[in-house]
């Protein structure tokens, strides 16, 4: 019977041909709308790869991610400088507006004044950092090239980040699904523990 059910399931050679083009389309929509949680599906498909034969597959992961993390950035930095361009500004510069709270984004023009584009990899690294910090490039006009130039290091650390923390599920469990969970819970404990801090101090201040 399990032989059975083996022989059904979809090749390795299948998997990849299915599963890299929708981490790719998944990754870049994640960096557009916050609604794909872009760093569990890279620790995710980290563990899968981890558990594959091919030598390349953890490479190809990590290709698939951080061009899809760059492409979406670039495609949302471009329409927010439209907005900012426009008198009456856009839609998309008013969604990167609202998801960036007043005293971040005054940290990250503040940051970006002393360091410059070297914020941008901190700010993919750090959880709900890139908007503001992308918010507070497009207020100072920064040019598209010289974000996409900041932007490539910041891409290349953030997949390499979420991917080692798949490896290290896909290390510690035997079967692929565990450390798949493994990898999800810990990414989200990462990203939402600093807004619920927030909302920790903010109730103690208040």
């Amino acid at each position: 019977m399990m032989e059975e059910v083996l022989r059904q399931l979809p090749t390795e050679s299948t998997q990849q041909a299915a599963g890299y083009p929708s981490l790719f389309l998944l990754v870049a929509l994640g960096s557009l709308v916050p609604v794909v949680p872009t760093g569990a599906l890279v620790s995710s498909a980290a563990v899968v790869a981890f558990h594959q034969t091919s030598p390349f597959a953890l490479l190809v992961v990590f290709a698939v991610a951080s061009g899809a993390a760059f492409l979406g950035d670039l495609c949302l930095y471009w329409l927010g400088q439209r907005g900012v361009r426009s008198k009456n500004g856009s839609r998309w510069l008013e969604a990167i507006s609202s998801r960036a709270a007043p005293e971040r984004l005054a940290q990250a023009q503040e940051k970006l004044d002393e360091h410059g584009t070297v914020v941008l990899v901190l700010s993919r690294l750090v959880p709900a950092g890139r908007i503001p910090v992308m918010l507070a490039c497009l207020l100072g006009g920064m040019p598209l090239r010289q974000f996409a130039r900041g932007d490539v290091p910041a891409c290349l650390a953030w997949a390499a980040t979420y991917q080692l923390i798949g490896i290290l599920g896909g290390s510690l469990f035997a079967e692929p699904w565990q450390g798949v969970l493994a990898a999800v819970a810990l990414t989200l404990l990462i990203s939402g523990t600093p807004a619920l801090w927030r909302r920790l101090r903010a109730r103690l201040a208040g």
